[in-house]
């Protein structure tokens, strides 16, 4: 094989791979390893991690590494095969997750993904995580299949994580309002007990995690807005009623102390 249609071979797998391809991938083509490491050494490609390359042009690519463990757990499939059914291969997740969605401030030193099948690696920088996700629990982001910020909160809570950092993940995904609130809250429910909760209250949980990230006041506007749109009036009236509403109450209960 000359030289040219060697280059033109690795171009068109890395194309739709953000310049990324494996060592399965360029097999599949007719390339050797030997001349992979040939374009390594001739500073075409970066060897990346173990069967994983870039090209020398994509190499400052956003979530480059993330996106490599990522295209290495499946090293044989194309990138586009493994989006068409995402649940069913590796899921960007915890607090890899949240970081691609820019979410909380956690510190994503290691790069972690779910998957539907026992799978083990020997990287040290990768860890895995074993659960069935749903089409409702994965969504895309820059590029990759990746978990949803009410799914991102249930994992992180499920692994443990402080709960500081925690709400300061739901404070994000409430003030980029990516998360649904009323999904989330049943979710929440075999962890209420860990916080002082009383067994099962998720609902109370949700009100704790708002407080602690400084959301709680966010999700009050949201509804309010919403509230005045079904009610087709304007927040100012929203508001005045609610306001007249608490009064009528109060004079209420003045009434029976």
């Amino acid at each position: 094989m000359n030289r040219a249609r060697l280059e033109r071979l690795i171009l068109d797998l890395a194309e739709g791979q953000w310049g990324l391809l494996t060592a399965a991938q360029a097999r599949a083509v007719g390339v050797s390893r030997v001349q992979l490491t040939r374009l390594a050494q001739d500073r075409v490609l970066i060897r990346l991690a173990h069967g994983v390359y870039v090209l020398r042009g994509a190499a400052n690519m956003e979530h480059l590494e993330l996106r490599a463990a990522w295209l290495g757990l499946d090293p044989e499939r194309m990138a586009a095969e493994q989006l068409r059914n995402p649940t069913q291969g590796a899921v960007v997740s915890h607090a890899s997750a949240a970081r691609l969605h820019q979410l909380g401030d956690l510190e994503a030193d290691r790069h972690e993904f779910t998957l539907p099948m026992r799978k083990q690696t020997r990287r040290s920088d990768v860890r895995l995580h074993r659960a069935v996700l749903t089409a409702g629990e994965v969504m895309t982001v820059a590029g990759l299949p990746t978990t949803t910020p009410e799914r991102i909160v249930v994992d992180l809570l499920a692994d443990c994580h402080d709960g500081e950092q925690v709400a300061r993940v739901l404070a994000g995904a409430v003030h980029a309002r990516s998360i649904d609130l009323g999904q989330i809250a049943p979710l929440l429910s075999p962890f209420a007990a860990r916080f002082g909760l009383p067994l099962g209250k998720g609902d109370l949980l949700l009100e704790h995690l708002l407080e602690l990230g400084g959301a709680a006041d966010q999700v009050i506007a949201d509804n309010l807005v919403s509230a005045a749109r079904a009610n087709d009036v304007g927040v100012g009236e929203m508001v005045s009623r609610i306001a007249e509403m608490r009064r009528i109450l109060e004079e209420i209960q003045g009434r029976h102390v």
